[in-house]
């Protein structure tokens, strides 16, 4: 078992979807591993899924992920040396978008902590969005310009970093993001602070 318990660096090349799903099962084994009694040959319930340590373990591999992304510097050989430049921006889009759901899966993380598993199924449906401004109204001292970052990390979250067009029906949503960005002077020392800032409160809520 305790082969199990460890990072596999050919899991991903041998088996890319089935390890990349392996996460609640390794969370079984190891809960195993410190005497607790699940059984990771039946597929899990909804508590099982929603252990607050599955939601901020993937809020830390979305940072990671994110992190990757800023760190490397992409050559987009494959691409047109005239559309590179598209690309690059497109690039920290998506960087920008992991950051962005990285946030949404702790706060979402934390809320499950403060209400408890049974409330927090209840009241399921009214945090069905990625509004992140309004997912973080728990955290007291959040100024605004941290929330228009937020707001706007928001953007990236709902269709920025998914695709160059918020949709026919929400075409001011692509405005909206160079206003917020210039109404506040946004730069990306403030956007990584901010990022520490929630995540660090996971420890107030746990405490």
């Amino acid at each position: 078992m305790e082969s199990s318990l460890k990072p596999n660096p050919n899991g991903f090349a041998v088996d890319p979807f089935g390890y990349s799903a392996l996460a609640w099962h390794k969370w079984g084994l190891l809960a195993c591993a410190n005497g607790f009694d699940i059984d990771i040959s039946k597929p899990p319930t909804v508590a099982d899924l929603k252990n607050p340590v599955l939601w901020l373990c993937h809020a830390d591999a979305l940072t990671e992920a994110a992190i990757c992304l800023v760190k490397n510097s992409p050559n987009f050989d494959n691409t047109s040396p005239d559309l590179r430049t598209i690309c690059h921006s497109q690039y920290h889009a998506v960087a920008l978008m992991l950051v962005g759901y990285s946030l949404e899966v702790c706060l979402k993380a934390m809320v499950l902590i403060k209400l408890g598993l049974d409330e927090f199924i209840r009241q399921e449906r009214s945090y069905f969005h990625h509004r992140l401004e309004e997912l973080a109204d728990f955290i007291p001292d959040l100024n605004e310009k941290e929330l228009a970052i937020l707001k706007c990390l928001s953007h990236f979250v709902v269709w920025a970093g998914r695709y160059p067009d918020p949709g026919s029906k929400r075409m001011s949503d692509a405005v909206d993001v160079f206003e917020i960005s210039e109404q506040h002077k946004i730069n990306a020392k403030d956007l990584f602070y901010l990022a520490a800032k929630v995540s660090q409160h996971v420890k107030t809520v746990v405490d």
